[in-house]
């Protein structure tokens, strides 16, 4: 006779282990596409964002925010409001050898409005009124949305026939390039600065070429000056003179930029003269063992980062089934609840972004943590003991809380804005960069394990949990109210799931499946880790992302994951109670 595993261990990591394979079969055949904790930012952490240029000198928008703080080489008075206006006047001209004159008035002023003007012309956003003859910022995409050149004031959506387009030839586009790089190379804004070097190094023109001289001879700042050394050494690769480019390789030798390893790479597919071609080899070989170098550490990095989702997805689920031994389906809606929060505590705070985002910590924590108590006293309470039972409920009830969200808030996704301190990454060198976003989830998730670990071992609440878990019977008869305590420990592991919610959704949409991505993923790290230890549950949940980040590239996406799952499959095989055993009811005397 055969006998079941689960019947002839009488062990939940059986009963948790089959529950995972069957989920993981399902999720991953229904849809190829879905890969482990992953987010829509998953580009960042597989293609490096290049160090060398957030924008193209040619065309790409700059932000007004940016073009304020740049200050142009002339030192000159601002003008006021009647004056710039005459001054602007000469750009309606439809002579080109006018029109270049009224520039170089233009670019003499000490004016912030000046920069704005040469980049709306430059991008053809430059438009005047007809009747009037006012010069103004026009959006065409935004149904011709008009903006006042000299008062900044909305002119709302204007007729098309009542404006008309300034045009500029292909002379003048250059010399705008060189005054718009001129602003923002002797700007005061160190940062705009480097932006500046940085676009000129992927945009490198001949025309340049004296402005970078010009800004090397005054610049003081050692990170500047070596972003702009790499701009003039890739404008004279561009050189005829091998003498010149022989320099130039020099220069960039050492660098650690990725756009510049592609440079030469593709300089060195080309015939070049011997000497050339075997410096460009030189610098290249020592490009290329730092780029693997480099590779490794962002891959480790992401690696790290996707523990910490998994480990705030899981550290909840180690308290309600490691602890009470409940198999609770509906631990994803938990999270998809918390992430809901924030978008409800954003629309609540418009105008107060990172703000929302502090106060839908301790918001999504109560509101998980009451749907966790209402499922455990109306549910759960009645079916301890019976795994299989609780299991069925508890998918009842994760179908329940998704149809619910569906019906206030649509099925439709929602975007929850990110704070202005966890937008963009931090460029450590061309070839390494780390967004913020992921790098204060890291921080978040261990603040949430400590502060979990210290609640547990430092409180009484902790107390009672850890004596009820060890044994009920005998913590009932010293008093504990033991079914206080249940519903309060399911309570705290959802007010956790919740908490996860807050920091996913700064790294996805918030939608109604937003939870069933991670309940597979949540049980593995339980289980592989040992149930109920939140130390198991940590080295399980950076163990599976590490190695999920590795293997991703060499395997792909789902078979990675099968890899995986079989893995962890053999490793409970070998060890049925996980990384770190569990004392308590639960396991066999």
């Amino acid at each position: 006779m055969v006998h079941c595993p689960l019947v002839y261990c009488k062990r939940l990591n059986y009963l948790a282990l089959c529950l995972i394979i069957s989920l993981f079969c399902h999720f991953t055949f229904a849809d190829a596409e879905v890969e482990i904790a992953e987010m829509p930012d998953r580009v960042s952490s597989e293609v490096p964002i290049d160090a060398v240029a957030s924008e193209k000198v040619s065309g790409d928008k700059k932000t007004k925010d940016e073009i304020a703080t740049l200050n142009p080489p002339p030192a000159s008075l601002a003008l006021s409001e009647v004056t710039f206006q005459e001054l602007l006047g000469g750009l309606i001209r439809k002579n080109f050898t006018q029109k270049d004159r009224v520039i170089d008035e233009i670019a003499k002023n000490d004016d912030e409005r000046v920069p704005d003007v040469l980049q709306a012309l430059l991008e053809g956003r430059l438009y005047y009124e007809k009747k009037t003859k006012s010069l103004l910022y026009v959006d065409v995409s935004a149904s011709y949305m008009a903006t006042e050149v000299v008062t900044n004031e909305s002119r709302g959506n204007v007729k098309k026939r009542s404006i008309k387009k300034i045009g500029v030839n292909n002379k003048l586009r250059g010399k705008l390039r060189s005054l718009i790089a001129s602003y923002k190379l002797t700007s005061k804004n160190r940062s705009v600065r480097l932006a500046a070097a940085r676009t000129l190094i992927k945009t490198p023109k001949p025309e340049f070429l004296p402005i970078l001289d010009k800004a090397l001879s005054v610049e003081k700042d050692s990170g500047v000056q070596a972003a702009l050394v790499i701009a003039r050494a890739m404008i004279r690769l561009k050189s005829e003179d091998l003498d010149t480019q022989l320099v130039a390789v020099g220069d960039l030798e050492g660098v650690n930029d990725k756009y510049v390893m592609t440079r030469l790479e593709q300089l060195s597919a080309t015939e070049l003269d011997p000497r050339l071609r075997l410096e460009i080899d030189k610098a290249l070989e020592g490009m290329h063992t730092r780029a693997r170098l480099f590779k490794f550490g962002e891959d480790l990095f992401f690696g790290v980062s996707l523990g910490s989702v998994l480990l705030l997805a899981a550290v909840g689920l180690a308290i309600t089934f490691g602890v009470m031994g409940v198999i609770n389906m509906a631990h994803g809606e938990m999270i998809m609840l918390g992430a809901y929060t924030t978008y409800v505590v954003q629309l609540a705070m418009p105008n107060h972004i990172g703000l929302s985002l502090v106060v839908a910590v301790p918001a999504a924590f109560m509101v998980a943590g009451a749907f966790g108590v209402a499922i455990e006293r109306g549910v759960i309470r009645f079916l301890y003991g019976r795994p299989l039972e609780t299991l069925l409920a508890t998918f009842g009830v994760s179908l329940i809380l998704q149809q619910l969200v569906r019906s206030i808030f649509s099925p439709l996704n929602r975007s929850v804005i990110s704070p202005e301190w966890m937008s963009g990454s931090w460029q450590v060198n061309g070839m390494l960069s780390l967004t913020y976003n992921r790098m204060y989830i890291v921080l978040f998730s261990f603040v949430v394990l400590l502060a979990l670990m210290a609640l547990l071992k430092k409180t009484s609440f902790g107390l009672k949990m850890r004596a009820v878990t060890q044994n009920r019977a005998m913590a009932g008869s010293m008093g504990i109210r033991t079914a206080r305590v249940d519903a309060f420990t399911f309570g705290l592991g959802s007010g956790i799931a919740g908490i996860a919610g807050v920091a996913l959704s700064q790294l996805t949409n918030v939608g109604p499946n937003l939870g069933q991505s991670y309940i597979i993923d949540s049980f593995m790290v339980v289980v592989f880790g040992g149930v109920g230890n939140l130390m198991g549950t940590f080295v399980a949940a950076m163990t599976l992302g590490i190695v999920n980040k590795f293997a991703e590239p060499v395997a792909g996406a789902v078979l990675g994951k099968i890899i995986i799952l079989v893995l962890v499959i053999l490793f409970i095989q070998r060890r049925p109670r996980g990384l770190f055993a569990l004392k308590g009811r639960f396991v066999d005397s």
